[in-house]
């Protein structure tokens, strides 16, 4: 096997996979692709334990596995199997899909730099326009409705749907046309696609000096940006941190784990297993241990979201606050086949530093708050519900003065 290893994405969502890690509660979705959970190969970069675990529950996949790297399955072979294989997070890529998903990993995506979202009357609507992008440039506005797309009327269809039109075949330089709509004048404009820069982590000032923290996905970098995000904010005073992961449906672990670094003073932040060897991940030394911090998540908090926010509650570091999370807690792993495709084989499950798994339960947070939801790219503010409960709980976190 090469390359990352995956928690993956359910193969319902395969066409247009690149999408689903930035999807918000009600369809708010940022024009941009990234996987539903990776980290660094553990096949290659970790050594194996002593003892090995029972893994039936991975056992069709792991001969599946087998069977491609020992180059006796072809890609047409290796897409039947993962079909039949019953596994809803295996999946199969194209070359051309899943080097999308790794440059969107890479915290890089081909679109035009919007975010959009399905109001209820079914229009789809512009969210936000990224700065710099194709689309601030041809001056689409927040509010626009986004009548069609190349033509094809867009109103009606998942949200997913309409990105994945908006994104095309990943291709930079390629050209799409949207109808909008704006305060009832109505015209078209052609947009060229670019590679542009994810957003994952979003910055913000609450009252009594609160810092809030948004991330969207663990692409590349983030880490580091959580990091400066944090020493800043204690620099200048802060008294508390809300690190948001509502709506965070994974990404790269690694990132997820040097996040965890940012809070945690070296120590477990979970075991996994990959073909029933038994790893572990461990933070690094040296974090902020002493600035109040509590979590904020919901059921669309996934895979590695929920790795580190259970690492954050069972090492005593933060309060969980929100409604139980999605229940992702597989690993899956890529086997490339001759013709570039790639097969996405659930191999194994990890476990939080408590021992428990969430894979199919959730976590519980410890203290329940209604599920509203800060919508993907924005700051969250104090008229969001959860966000209001997590500085009443900062309040009463925060050490003497």
């Amino acid at each position: 096997m090469s390359g990352r290893s995956m928690f993956g994405t359910p193969r319902g969502s395969r066409r247009g996979v690149s999408l689903s890690l930035l999807v918000g509660g009600l369809g708010v979705v940022l024009a941009t692709g990234a996987a539903a959970g990776t980290w660094a190969n553990p096949a290659r970069s970790a050594p194996r334990a002593q003892t090995r675990i029972p893994a039936d529950t991975v056992a069709d996949t792991d001969e599946i596995a087998k069977a491609i790297d020992d180059g006796k399955v072809g890609p047409e072979a290796a897409e039947e199997l993962v079909s039949r294989s019953g596994d809803r997070w295996s999946s199969f890529y194209t070359a051309q899909e899943y080097a999308g998903l790794q440059q969107a990993l890479d915290g890089r995506y081909v679109g035009v730099g919007l975010w959009v979202r399905r109001t209820g009357k079914g229009w789809i609507e512009v969210a936000r326009v990224q700065s710099g992008s194709p689309a601030q440039r041809a001056l689409v506005q927040v509010g626009d409705r986004l009548r069609s797309i190349d033509g094809n009327r867009a109103d009606g269809k998942p949200v997913t749907d309409v990105v994945a039109e908006l994104r095309g075949d990943n291709t930079a330089q390629s050209l799409v046309r949207l109808g909008l709509d704006h305060d009832g004048r109505s015209r078209d404009v052609t947009l060229r696609r670019a590679v542009l820069a994810t957003e994952a982590v979003t910055v913000g000032k609450l009252a009594e000096g609160v810092t809030s923290i948004k991330i969207e996905a663990f692409t590349k970098g983030v880490g580091g940006q959580v990091r400066t995000a944090v020493l800043d904010a204690v620099h200048g005073g802060s008294r508390g941190v809300v690190l948001d992961l509502r709506g965070n449906s994974g990404g790269l672990v690694t990132e997820a784990v040097a996040v965890a670094s940012v809070f945690l003073d070296g120590g477990l932040v979970a075991t996994y297993d990959v073909h029933g060897w038994q790893r572990a991940l461990y933070a690094a030394e040296g974090g902020d241990t002493g600035t109040p911090l509590v979590a904020v998540v919901d059921g669309g908090t996934m895979s590695a979201a929920e790795l580190l926010a259970g690492a954050l509650q069972d090492r005593g570091r933060a309060v969980v606050l929100g409604s139980r999370t999605f229940g992702k807690g597989s690993v899956q792993m890529p086997s490339e086949l001759p013709n570039g495709s790639v097969a996405e084989l659930t191999v194994g499950h990890y476990s939080l530093p408590d021992g428990r798994s969430v894979d199919g339960r959730g976590l519980e947070p410890d203290l329940a708050v209604g599920a509203g939801r800060a919508p993907a790219g924005t700051t969250v503010g104090t008229s969001d519900g959860a966000v209001a409960k997590a500085r009443e709980v900062l309040s009463g976190l925060r050490p003497p003065s």
